[in-house]
C-alpha cells in the first residue's frame, strides 16, 4: 500500500509512479534510482525477488516496447547491460533473469508503464520461504543496497548510459 499511495496523505496516486519518479530527480536517493540516462532510469524495486532486484524503466509512459523510439529501445539495452556489470562487481551473481512482465494478465504490477527487470539470481536463491511462505529473503536494506550500486556506478561509468 504505502507503493501505491502518497505516504504524506495516504490517499492513492493519481499518477503514474515511474512518470512521478522520472520527473523528480531530486528525489532520486528516496526512491532508489541507481542512474540516469537521456531515455531511461534505473532503480531498485521496492519489493524484490532477490537482492539487487532492479528496473530498468524509459522515461515515455507507454505500455508495451513496441511503442517505444529505437532511441529508447537501445537506451534500455545498454542500460540493463550496466547495471547487470554494477550487480556482477558489488554481489558477483552468476546468473540473471532480464525480462519484462507486459500488460496486468501476464503480471505487471504497472501495466501502464513498460520496464523491464534484471534479477540477480544465485543457486538455491529460491527456497520454501519465497515459493510458499510468501515471504522475500533480501539480506540486506534497499538503501544499503542502493548506495552500494550508485558507488559501483560511479566507478565503472562515471557518465550516464547515452
Amino acid at each position: 500500500m504505502e507503493y501505491i499511495s502518497d505516504k504524506r496523505t495516504g490517499e492513492y496516486l493519481d499518477s503514474c509512479i515511474f512518470c512521478k519518479i522520472c520527473s523528480q530527480p531530486a528525489d532520486d536517493d528516496s526512491a532508489s534510482v541507481i542512474a540516469r540516462s537521456s531515455h531511461t532510469f534505473a532503480l531498485l524495486n521496492r519489493y524484490p525477488y532477490t537482492y539487487g532486484h532492479a528496473m530498468i524503466v524509459p522515461h515515455e509512459h507507454v505500455s508495451s516496447p513496441e511503442d517505444l523510439p529505437v532511441a529508447a529501445l537501445t537506451d534500455l539495452a545498454v542500460m540493463t547491460n550496466r547495471v547487470m556489470a554494477v550487480l556482477r562487481t558489488i554481489a558477483n551473481p552468476p546468473a540473471f533473469n532480464i525480462g519484462a512482465n507486459i500488460g496486468a494478465a501476464a503480471g505487471a504490477g504497472i501495466a501502464s508503464h513498460y520496464h523491464f527487470h534484471v534479477v540477480p539470481r544465485w543457486p538455491g536463491d529460491a527456497n520454501f520461504m519465497v515459493t510458499v511462505g510468501g515471504t522475500q529473503t533480501v539480506p540486506d536494506s534497499l538503501a544499503n543496497i542502493h548506495q552500494r550500486m550508485q558507488a559501483s556506478w560511479k566507478e565503472l561509468f562515471d557518465s550516464p548510459a547515452d
